[in-house]
């Protein structure tokens, strides 16, 4: 292709301020390789995206007269040097970046924060990010989620509804972690969590609400008591109660795994339907004990989000570090989720140059046969790609691009749905 009609490579100088290289075009990889990216790769950045600058690391370029990839230090400018570092972007929800930013880390020092960080160029008065939308859902649209409806919602949400612990804690979560499905909670309609777990029995690479040796920052704050069954049951109906198509779901980003409370959570839905039966409950779970899957869904559950970074036992273990569980449990837990009738999906963490190699695309194929799943969830991973590529096995296939890899699985299955956004089940 003309490598000159690409977007311009961004670089940001030390105070993070961001600028277009005059030169030198977008460069992207695929884990740690630079690959080249396309104008299918390419979309205008969506509205509610962010930008980073990653210190320390300067940005890799492609030159467009000569197709090579180049890491660039500096540029001068007006007989001025300045130094060089790599810019990345962030996505809105409901899209899949295809590539990774292109960046030289061997000089960084440090974890970088919990994004999908994402090669982004300059061209034409607009940034161009790669990647594709997978799915819009208005229900999770960042224009939807205006904190001055937020603030005098919560104190009506209060006025009307008892407060305890819980919703303490998902006040927290809505004000200050800004977290969409805790606002919907206070704004009475669609999507709203269910938090129970203060434990975990993964260790999670990319944990987002416990970092334990401080490396980097947890981006959420982890509950820290076990709710009552009864603030539970009765924040659930409440919220079921409000609109056609409200889901309650169990296993947030602020807390550990729901399954080690598995009797709680069984135990509540039982109670939340004696009440109404308006509404979808569903788990968000790592499927770690199909046994306790297999309770919790013979209580009234209605569907099930069960987390893999990978078909692959030894990429999946590389990242969730099980303890006292292995892949074939969460397969096996897949497999029961569908053939008890739950709406069964997988939270699919996708990564540009694992997910999409051709050994992945495979593993993947068979899981799908062998569990029959309805949704796959395809979900940026939120992590350094440094840090995940050193833990990860060593990649045995080509990668064929996170786009050509989702129309494959599309085409060759084409009842299961991909997406991004949990579905309602029951409509009433």
């Amino acid at each position: 292709m003309d490598h000159k009609k690409l977007p311009y490579m961004l670089y940001a100088d030390s105070e993070g301020r961001i600028y277009d290289h005059p030169y030198y075009r977008i460069a992207g990889f695929s884990g740690n390789t630079p690959i080249e990216i396309t104008s299918d790769d390419l979309v205008l950045m969506p509205e509610f995206s962010k930008l980073f600058f990653i210190p320390d690391c300067p940005p890799v370029g492609l030159d467009p007269a000569t197709g090579e990839y180049t890491v660039v230090r500096d540029i001068e400018i007006d007989g001025e040097t300045t130094r060089c570092f790599a810019v990345a972007a962030f996505l809105e929800p409901g899209f899949v970046r295809t590539h990774l930013p292109a960046v030289d880390y061997a000089s960084k020092s440090y974890i970088l924060p919990m994004w999908g960080y994402t090669a982004v160029g300059f061209k034409y008065d607009a940034y161009h990010v790669a990647g594709f939308r997978i799915e819009y859902n208005k229900k999770w649209d960042p224009r939807n989620y205006d904190d001055r409806d937020l603030v005098p919602a919560i104190d009506e949400f209060k006025n009307q509804f008892k407060s305890g612990p819980l919703v303490d804690h998902l006040t927290n979560c809505a004000v200050n972690n800004h977290c969409f499905a805790a606002k919907n909670l206070f704004l009475g309609r669609w999507e709203a969590p269910l938090p129970v777990s203060r434990v975990c029995n993964a260790d999670c690479i990319g944990c987002l609400s416990l970092q334990v040796d401080q490396a980097c920052n947890a981006s959420h704050h982890r509950i820290s008591f076990r709710p009552e069954k009864d603030e539970i049951v009765s924040l659930a109906v409440f919220h079921l109660e409000k609109s056609p198509d409200t889901i309650v779901s169990f296993g947030q980003g602020c807390e550990g795994e729901p399954l080690t409370e598995y009797r709680l959570i069984a135990d509540s839905i039982s109670g939340i339907r004696v009440k109404t039966g308006r509404g979808t409950i569903n788990l968000n779970t790592n499927g770690s004990w199909p046994e306790r899957v297999r309770e919790v869904a013979a209580s009234g559950l209605d569907s099930i989000r069960i987390s893999l970074n990978s078909a692959q036992p030894e990429f999946y273990r590389a990242y969730y570090r099980p303890k006292n569980y292995d892949f074939e449990d969460v397969v096996a837990s897949i497999r029961l989720s569908r053939e008890m009738g739950l709406y069964t999906m997988i939270n699919y963490l996708v990564f540009p140059g694992v997910n999409d190699c051709l050994d992945e695309i495979n593993a993947l194929k068979e899981l799908i046969n062998r569990t029959g799943v309805n949704f796959i969830h395809m979900k940026n991973l939120n992590i350094d790609p440094q840090q995940y590529m050193e833990a990860m096995p060593a990649i045995q296939s080509p990668a064929i691009g996170m786009k050509k890899m989702s129309e494959r699985i599309q085409r060759e299955f084409q009842e299961l749905e991909l997406g991004y956004f949990n579905q309602p089940v029951r409509i009433t």
